[in-house]
């Protein structure tokens, strides 16, 4: 009999990607997802730690979930982060929770389901010796035409302000053998595009594949980039999140010289002050930051970038914040995530003195967050009349409208059909609204009746998809 599984993610899309290998996990034990929880079997709040009301919100969904019952005999599990960091003290607060369990652990699930199904309450946040990849099944089912890849896991930078280290463990990078083999069956099953994940995902250094050809030793990112772009489907890559200690000039190179490497670079520098980064552990400056953006764009002049912004760091002085304005200005960002700085218990910034007022805090990132979203209606607005090319991905609202994404990551609507998911195509852009971006369809894998291209005699007029 199939048994209902319910998941809800949190946080960033390691924490997706998570999400997925568990359901891939349960799947062999007979569990099927669901999107209503209170018809779920097996509940799971995969969680996220890295702000204090994130955590927060973990409790707040575990109350509602008790209070709006479920089938007997339903098991409630606490994933991810949370779990990691907080472990016995979420059943001191929530007993009612069956299962406890880190991120370095969920290739253990259906042992942990089996033995709460028997009574046992469940703790697991050790970091265990054995790479939960290697006992990992094979990704099962298409999940779309993209698709999360995890190749590397877990920090050694130890900023000062970031628990990560603490919940995901030391940094490990998956051989590059087996991420091929994953992104070859991807292929297979439909996928075009790859988002590469790695709490520092630049700092990848995976063993060769045997037999590989080219220089000894391990795989940096950019030449794993590289034999991603050999494989047959796969359009486009995507990588998150980098850290700039780590953006080697071989990865720079590989934007020059992958047209499957997408211009768009998710950078975060957290400060334009030297003071406070320091302060960070960040261990670049300000201008080393800018000159990689320069190198970046020097490459590959239709690099955009995004980035990552923290407001309120203790001991930040009006200066320091002036300092990350006039960054922001320099590098004009095309999107970037700003937060005020929130207290992580563990970390060395949480007993940090001069804590920066919360009323100071909010000020500064209402000017930030201003000057941020002016430079991303500006970077959208810069894409009326343009022609991009578009990785169509899902019907849009309304009948006849199907949307996909540039390689900006701006959502982009055109009138396609739903057999046209997952066709590359150039789309003119004609509109620009809030958060999407409205076009004609001109090229590519996929053509409306009637449209032809210039030497091209592979439309099918009645179809209008390229054979």
């Amino acid at each position: 009999m199939t048994k209902k599984l319910y998941i809800k993610t949190y946080g960033c899309q390691m924490n997706v990607y998570d999400s997925e290998r568990m359901s891939d996990v349960l799947a062999a034990q007979g569990f099927a997802p669901t999107e209503v929880a209170e018809d779920a079997d097996l509940v799971i709040l995969n969680t996220c730690h890295i702000r204090e009301k994130a955590a927060e919100k973990v409790y707040s969904d575990l109350g509602r979930l008790r209070a709006a019952g479920g089938p007997a005999g339903r098991l409630i599990a606490v994933g991810g982060c949370v779990a990691q960091a907080e472990g016995v003290e979420i059943r001191t607060r929530a007993p009612f929770v069956d299962i406890v369990f880190g991120p370095q652990t969920y290739h253990r699930l259906a042992d942990m389901v089996e033995r709460a199904t028997r009574g046992q309450a469940v703790v697991e946040t050790d970091f265990p010796t054995e790479a939960k990849f290697d006992h990992l099944p094979t990704a099962t089912g298409q999940r779309g035409h993209t698709a999360f890849v995890a190749v590397q896991e877990g920090c050694d930078k130890f900023c000062t302000f970031c628990v990560v280290p603490y919940t995901r463990g030391a940094e490990y990078s998956r051989p590059a053998g087996a991420i091929l083999d994953e992104i070859r069956a991807l292929a297979a099953n439909g996928v075009r595009e790859v988002m590469l994940l790695g709490q520092n995902v630049n700092a990848y250094h995976g063993a060769a594949p045997e037999g590989a050809r080219g220089p000894a030793g391990d795989w940096t990112l950019a030449r794993l980039a590289r034999a991603i772009a050999e494989i047959d489907g796969i359009a486009r890559i995507r990588y998150t999140t980098s850290h700039p200690r780590d953006m080697g000039g071989d990865l720079i190179l590989a934007h020059r010289d992958l047209p499957q490497l997408m211009p768009y670079l998710h950078l975060p520098v957290q400060s334009g002050s030297d003071r406070i980064l320091k302060a960070m552990n960040r261990k670049h400056t300000a201008e080393d930051y800018l000159r990689i953006v320069d190198r970046l764009r020097e490459v590959r002049p239709d690099m955009a970038m995004s980035g990552d912004f923290i407001v309120g760091f203790p001991g930040e002085s009006d200066a320091d914040f002036e300092a990350t304005m006039r960054l922001v200005e320099r590098v004009d960002y095309a999107l970037a995530y700003s937060f005020k700085y929130s207290p992580r218990p563990g970390t060395p910034a949480a007993d940090l003195e001069d804590q920066v007022p919360d009323e100071v805090k909010s000020e500064r990132l209402q000017r930030l967050q201003d000057l941020l979203s002016s430079q991303q209606r500006a970077f959208n607005a810069s894409m009326t009349g343009r022609r991009l090319p578009v990785l169509l991905e899902r019907p849009g609202r309304h009948a006849g409208q199907m949307v996909g994404r540039s390689p900006y990551m701006q959502a982009v609507v055109v009138d396609a059909p739903a057999e046209a998911a997952g066709r590359m195509v150039e789309v003119d852009i004609d509109t620009v609204n809030s958060f999407s971006l409205n076009g004609r369809i001109t090229g590519g894998e996929w053509l409306p009746t009637g449209i032809t291209t210039a030497g091209d005699s592979r439309i099918a007029a009645s179809a209008g998809v390229v054979s």
